[in-house]
């Protein structure tokens, strides 16, 4: 396997990557300067793809809710009975794993016995292993994981905002399932999973950290099982989403001390990858920055009546097919805020000197990514599954304009467009 040697002028950090036969795109950072690596080995699943067909077929398969969560859980079970996490412990690795709406990831860290953690990284995630016997005990196991996302406050609050937003997208069902759903899960069903989502074709690894290069290299090459690429693409089948959102309001009463709330909008702007999405990414940042961030009016308004905290927080969630940004926090009167901050939104003149500011402290972020190793990679494998190059980051930065930011303004702030969800006390 052959790397592509890349050094960013402006960061000065270096990036090594490139293309396994086997389809694996294969990322590797370099950080001498630090103690520790930090690897992650991800694919392009999460809880969204129900209903897909595979390379080679015509028809659509069909697997029940939770699945990518639950083969994720599955992924732990070795052929000869072992356990993956003594075999981390053995080498000082510090392994996890996470399901998300469109990615499944396994994950070590390490500051030492890097090859032999990243062997240990490659050799298991390419091992599956499932009988009805393991399916049917694991069911009990993931039932009480979803029973206790139920009880979550935040957790709750956060679906019945995207169930506000959304009519048909995936993205409203529980990454987990429900305890209906995963009952339907059989070791056949699992197999057809893995082999088509966890063909090397749709995956990457990256790495970043201390790391010799040539070491790590050997031991992907070494490590890659047999795994012939897909010749074309897997096909995500989801339901034609509309632009409106599903309805403006939910409300929950759970166990809280102070009632909690998350507020916002729909992005409708969606069906780009790559750098068009990036640039709608650092739009929005920028934005959410000077309407919401600690000196905006916005925020002084709200603090100044009592109405927000040191809880409330802002945040951009995107995919090509999908986003939304979201408020969230605690407030004596969630439904002030959100009359609140949608009344002053339609008053608001955007000022050039705040987008200067906000654009500054952005690039800021950026380069203090970096100094986070399992932030810095996390990032990298997320964005480089929507198509985009987080090394590249400084050359769509740049292009962001004054007018874009506008232009963003308009089309994403609607009305018409938000949504809000209060969990409150019993």
């Amino acid at each position: 396997m052959e790397l592509t040697f890349r050094k960013s002028e402006i960061t000065g950090e270096t990036i090594y990557s490139g293309v396994h036969s086997s389809g694996l795109d294969v990322y590797i950072v370099p950080k001498p300067e630090y103690s520790g690596t930090y690897a992650i080995f991800g694919t392009r699943y999460g809880s969204v793809d129900s209903d897909f067909v595979v390379p080679g077929e015509t028809e659509t398969t069909h697997v029940p809710d939770g699945i990518a969560h639950y083969l994720e859980h599955k992924m732990f079970d070795q052929p000869d009975g072992s356990n993956v996490f003594d075999k981390f412990s053995k080498y000082g690795g510090n392994a996890n794993a996470f399901t998300s709406f469109n990615i499944t990831a396994y994950l070590f860290s390490s500051t030492s016995n890097f090859e032999e953690n990243l062997a240990t990284l490659l050799d298991y995630v390419q091992s599956p292993y499932y009988t009805d016997e393991t399916v049917e005990k694991e069911q009990g196991i993931i039932g009480q994981e979803i029973r206790m996302y139920d009880d979550s406050p935040g957790w709750k609050l956060f679906f019945n905002f995207i169930n506000c937003l959304y009519n048909e997208h995936p993205i409203k069902k529980e990454i987990a399932g429900t305890v209906e759903s995963i009952s339907h899960i059989t070791a056949d069903y699992l197999y057809k999973c893995y082999n088509t989502f966890y063909n090397l074709s749709n995956m990457s690894l990256v790495i970043v950290g201390n790391v010799d290069v040539d070491s790590a290299v050997k031991v992907i090459c070494d490590g890659i099982k047999n795994n012939e690429p897909f010749n074309e693409p897997i096909k995500r089948v989801y339901p034609q989403e509309p632009k409106t959102i599903a309805k403006p309001y939910a409300e929950r009463s759970m166990a809280v001390a102070a009632p909690m709330f998350m507020l916002g909008w729909k992005d409708n702007d969606v069906n780009k990858t790559g750098s068009e999405l990036l640039k709608k990414n650092i739009e929005i940042t920028i934005l959410m920055r000077m309407l919401f961030g600690k000196s905006s009016a916005i925020y002084k308004k709200l603090y100044d009546m009592n109405l927000i905290n040191s809880t409330f927080s802002q945040d951009y969630t995107m995919q090509p097919d999908y986003g939304f940004t979201s408020l969230d926090g605690e407030s004596r009167d969630p439904h002030k805020v959100f009359e609140i901050i949608l009344d002053e939104l339609e008053k608001t003149e955007l000022d050039e000197e705040a987008f200067e500011r906000a654009k500054k402290v952005t690039w800021g972020s950026y380069i203090r990514s970096h100094n986070d190793i399992e932030g810095y990679a996390g990032t990298f494998i997320q964005l480089l599954f929507m198509g985009i190059d987080y090394f590249d980051y400084y050359d769509v930065y740049k292009t962001v304009t004054f007018e874009d930011i506008k232009a963003r303004f308009k089309e994403h702030f609607k009305k018409e467009s938000a949504a809000l969800s209060v969990v409150k006390p019993v």
